[in-house]
């Protein structure tokens, strides 16, 4: 790949942002303490610092997979009808560390009220039930890849970009 000028960069760091930042749900995979893996959706809201805030059931793979395996990765793709060519779809996959957030915890309260701000009333019914739990998904790594050859390994403390 040649070598890409700063404000090159710059413009492709702001794509992977705004592809972050413009869904209004991810696509999750974990994996099992026997390592089976397990891939799923859920809504999300993030926080300013970075960490995307999920509340999911116990019932599901992905809780009881978090619950005991506090790694994750993230998904987010563009969609295929805005995709050129779909087997170089743009692309961010982020590495992350679970932590389930307490109820007792002023974010829990916090990151529940942004939940039901942008996914309304059903987030209410959803807290009154045991089985849910709120989960912070912290990135600590990733990679972000926008055609053939052209992938960027992300830098999580500022969401800058390096070419691989």
């Amino acid at each position: 790949m040649a070598e890409l000028t700063s404000k090159e960069l710059e413009a492709l760091s702001l794509n992977y942002q705004e592809l972050v930042a413009s869904p209004q749900t991810l696509m999750l995979s974990t994996a099992s303490l026997d390592g089976m893996p397990d891939i799923s959706y859920t809504p999300f809201v993030r926080s300013p610092d970075g960490a995307f805030y999920i509340f999911v059931s116990k019932l599901t793979n992905h809780t009881v997979n978090l619950l005991n395996n506090p790694r994750a990765s993230l998904l987010f793709i563009k969609p295929e009808a805005e995709s050129p060519n779909l087997f170089a779809r743009e692309r961010a996959i982020l590495n992350c560390h679970a932590r389930k957030i307490e109820r007792a915890e002023s974010l829990y309260n916090e990151q529940l009220t942004a939940l039901q701000d942008k996914f309304g009333n059903v987030v209410g019914l959803l807290r009154t039930l045991p089985d849910f739990h709120l989960f912070a998904l912290q990135p600590t790594g990733g990679r972000y890849v926008v055609g053939f050859g052209r992938a960027f390994t992300i830098d999580t403390t500022n969401n800058s970009l390096k070419p691989i």
